[in-house]
């Protein structure tokens, strides 16, 4: 859209749009640019307005049959000052603008395809998230405390895909936590009832007979007794969830264990022995440990008789502290095993000296998930039990800052 030429002495010289440019012979061997539509130097108005050009260098435009033409035209003087000639360059601007125009109307056309191609494409997967996002709703609308058995289709393996796995997931612990808040109130409930009957039963029959009052009175303590170390044993499974359940302190294995072999003793009459004391010093909270071997060998001694022996004892190795109380009781079966740490949970067991409420070993289980740990259980019918406490050597810090597990 560019040319250029010069006039001298009033002709045109030499024009870049003629053949080949004036100033560079090897344009036949690299090709030059399309001729222009219209050439100046054919207009003589133009030629002659560019040739009148003295002193100073003329910028302008003219109509030409091409479109409109801008032009600078500058005098070329010799040393001596005297113009010789003028050196011209003009543009059509009508030209580059049909250029310019052009790429712009390709531009704005690839634009609006890829925009329509687009907004297809969104929609499309718009509509299945939604869908999707849609389902959670609809399954979490119509989930209850009653019914909870809803759960959502995982197709694939993109976020929404993940989204619905974990909200499965989220769905299948707050089931298992509703159902266990059920049991525990159902099974709470039937074990509060049976005393307070028990009392109000007496209490409704107690005569005027000194004998028989106190009778009343010592039976009626009793179960209020029983009560008592009920809701003790429930608060303290309720606090178990927070953080200052465990008062941590260094101990020493061997000489808590020689504490517990002598404490043991004294629950009743059995054959008592020391299975080995560990040798270290662990991280834990001594009273709750206490209280959960304890329990282990008043379960042990429940299920027992005078002929049958008992030993406690503890290792440390791998990280690791064991505490197990060990009896030659009747044993338990694989069914009761897997329901034994439930709270209200009994084993049956012909020789079975309590009608205990069934938290004893709820309470173990609860200490030693709160060190950390776990707790094992070996055994099989006709050849006694093993009940192992196993807790880490150092307990993991915890920012108090933190909420509540």
């Amino acid at each position: 859209n560019e040319t250029m030429l010069a006039i001298i002495d009033g002709d045109v010289f030499k024009s870049s749009t003629r053949n080949q440019p004036w100033w560079d012979d090897r344009a036949d061997r690299i090709g030059i640019p399309e001729p222009i539509p219209y050439l100046v130097e054919d207009d003589p108005q133009l030629v002659a307005r560019w040739a009148a050009v003295e002193d100073a260098s003329d910028y302008g435009s003219a109509q030409t049959p091409a479109g409109e033409l801008r032009y600078l035209a500058v005098p070329l003087k010799n040393p001596a000052g005297q113009t010789e000639g003028v050196f011209v360059v003009a543009d059509f601007r009508d030209l580059e603008k049909q250029e310019v125009d052009g790429a712009v109307r390709s531009a704005a056309q690839i634009s609006v395809t890829t925009l329509i191609i687009g907004l297809v494409l969104f929609y499309a997967l718009s509509g299945r998230i939604l869908n999707r996002v849609e389902a959670v709703r609809w399954t979490a609308q119509r989930i209850t405390d009653s019914d909870m058995t809803r759960r959502l289709p995982v197709e694939g393996n993109d976020e929404i895909s993940q989204l619905a796995a974990t909200f499965n997931d989220l769905l299948d612990r707050l089931s298992e936590a509703f159902s266990t808040q059920r049991s525990f109130i159902d099974d709470a409930g039937h074990e509060l009832r049976t005393p307070i009957t028990i009392i109000r039963g007496h209490l409704e029959l107690m005569g005027d007979d000194p004998n028989e009052r106190r009778e009343t009175v010592a039976l009626v303590t009793d179960e209020l007794d029983r009560m008592t170390r009920m809701v003790e044993d429930l608060l303290m499974l309720a606090k178990a969830q927070r953080p200052d359940f465990l008062n941590l302190t260094a101990v020493d294995v061997k000489e808590l264990t020689d504490e517990l072999n002598t404490k043991v003793r004294g629950l009743a009459i059995r054959e008592w022995g020391l299975d080995g004391s560990g040798v270290g010093i662990i991280e834990s909270d001594r009273q709750r440990l206490t209280q959960a071997v304890m329990q282990l060998a008043q379960n042990a001694v429940q299920h027992t008789n005078d002929r049958d022996r008992i030993w406690i004892g503890s290792k440390v190795a791998n990280d690791e502290a064991r505490f197990w109380v060990r009896d030659t009781g009747p044993g338990i079966s694989k069914e009761e095993q897997e329901r034994i740490f439930n709270r209200f949970a009994r084993a049956k067991s012909q020789r079975r000296a309590s009608d205990g409420m069934g938290l004893g070993l709820a309470l173990v289980k609860a200490i030693a998930e709160g060190h950390n740990g776990r707790v094992r259980l070996l055994s099989a019918e006709g050849q006694g039990s093993t009940f192992t406490i196993i807790i880490p050597i150092d307990q993991p810090y915890t920012d108090p800052e933190e909420p509540s597990r």
